[in-house]
């Protein structure tokens, strides 16, 4: 299992598992042993053992998880050691494990909303491909001897299955050169920004999008001041967790001026990507001093608003989609039995 995996399943336990320990008032290296002994995972019990190591040979906490960048981050590590230094490790592994598992709650209803249509369109792609390819050749040998002009979507289905026949090796090879460049460049920060970009100008998924961001923004960055973490770490650090280069960008330019004095709702208010409710609410955050507890808020408004706007998107998506697939293939079937039921027309003609 890689350390992706490791991240998703086994870490919002295993941070929920610590917290309870250690408020228990049990010692880090034996809740450690005690969750080594747990762990079904190879790979992670290989890490809670190194992590035990590390602690026995004199290393703090924080230093430990360092030694695993693939599974701890710097938001783990950096939370992890502002509650050592606080004393209130247990505290802020408890804020840790909810923090992953909201975060995976609002990942796991995104990508269940986003995978329905994108599997149904494939569906309909591998049904239409396969029906060009196969079905529509035999229509065409029955349509040989008619000896007139076909309709003009049944000629155009023909050609079709003609091309892709024909050149269809070479479509393909030229579509998977084309995703693996397109992949390649997406890594790049001009391209990671870029589709950063057009993510957030999508008509409707786009504000999906940006909502999406803020909640991950308002989160983290709410975990990190309630840690203690101090505000310009702690916005280098959610300026990666937001999972938008737009956000990220805009977040280390604000971080430059909240570093030259100015409060961060003053900074956050000049970029178009941040909702001025998240603005106005971390304004009355700073003059209260509970800017924690506003992004809190924020966070789970946001939550809420996406959940919101997934189920509609959810029951507007189904009906298109069943539109769609019944253009495509419909489009299909009529066209091959067009010529037939104008056989009189064609034939007599």
């Amino acid at each position: 299992m890689g350390a992706k995996s490791i991240r998703d399943k086994e870490l919002p336990a295993f941070s929920r598992q610590l917290s309870a320990m250690l408020l228990a008032g049990m010692p880090l290296i034996q809740a450690l042993d005690a969750l080594e002994d747990q762990t079904s995972n190879k790979n992670f019990k290989a890490v809670v053992f190194g992590l035990k190591n590390y602690l026995q040979a004199g290393a703090s906490f924080s230093e430990a998880l360092s030694h695993y960048p693939a599974i701890f981050d710097m938001l783990y590590i950096n939370m992890i050691k502002a509650g050592e230094s606080g004393g209130q490790l247990g505290e802020t592994a408890d804020r840790l494990a909810s923090f992953l598992e909201d975060a995976a709650k609002l990942s796991r209803k995104v990508k269940s909303a986003m995978s329905y249509p994108v599997i149904v369109l494939c569906i309909a792609l591998g049904i239409a491909t396969g029906m060009i390819l196969f079905i529509v050749p035999v229509f065409a040998d029955m349509f040989k001897d008619f000896g007139k002009e076909l309709p003009a979507p049944t000629q155009f289905l023909i050609n079709l299955s003609d091309g892709l026949k024909a050149y269809g090796v070479f479509l393909l090879a030229f579509a998977v050169v084309a995703f693996v460049v397109f992949k390649k460049w997406k890594k790049t920060a001009a391209g990671a920004y870029q589709m950063s970009l057009f993510a957030l100008n999508m008509p409707v998924i786009g504000e999906l999008n940006r909502k999406v961001a803020t909640s991950r923004f308002a989160r983290t960055f709410a975990q990190l001041l309630k840690s203690g973490v101090p505000i310009l770490q702690a916005m280098e650090i959610v300026s990666g967790a937001t999972g938008n280069k737009v956000f990220e960008r805009v977040i280390l330019e604000a971080r430059i001026i909240v570093e030259q004095g100015e409060p961060l709702s003053h900074a956050l208010v000049r970029h178009s990507c941040f909702p001025k409710l998240l603005v106005h609410m971390m304004a009355a955050g700073e003059k209260t001093g509970k800017i924690d507890e506003m992004m809190q808020n924020i966070a789970d408004f946001y939550d809420d608003e996406v959940e919101t706007m997934l189920s509609g998107l959810t029951s507007l998506i189904e009906p298109l989609l069943m539109i769609f697939l019944g253009v495509v293939i419909g489009g299909i079937v009529i066209s091959m039995f067009l010529p037939i039921f104008k056989m009189g027309e064609v034939v007599g003609g």
